[in-house]
C-alpha cells in the first residue's frame, strides 16, 4: 500500500469550491479528489513521455533501415 503524507497547499477559492463540488458529486473527500486529479495528470505525463520516446526510436529505426538498405543495394550491385 502506498504511503500517504499530509501537505498544506494554497489554492484560489474558486478551485477549492470547484473541488468541493466535484468531491460531493463523487462522494469522496477533497483529498481523494485532488489525489485522483494528480494521478491522472501523472499518467498523462508518463504517456506523453513514452510517446516522445517511441517517436524518437521510430526515427532511429527509420535511419538504420535506410542505411541498411543502401548498404545491401551496394553489396548486391558490387557482386554483379
Amino acid at each position: 500500500m502506498s504511503q500517504v503524507e499530509k501537505v498544506t497547499i494554497s489554492l484560489p477559492r474558486r478551485l477549492i469550491l470547484f473541488a468541493d463540488e466535484l468531491a460531493d458529486e463523487r462522494k469522496i473527500s477533497r483529498s481523494k479528489l485532488i489525489a485522483a486529479c494528480l494521478q491522472e495528470f501523472a499518467e498523462q505525463h508518463e504517456l506523453a513521455q513514452l510517446e516522445e520516446g517511441y517517436k524518437a526510436m521510430a526515427e532511429e529505426n527509420r535511419k538504420f533501415a535506410k542505411m541498411a538498405f543502401e548498404l545491401q543495394r551496394k553489396v548486391v550491385t558490387d557482386q554483379k
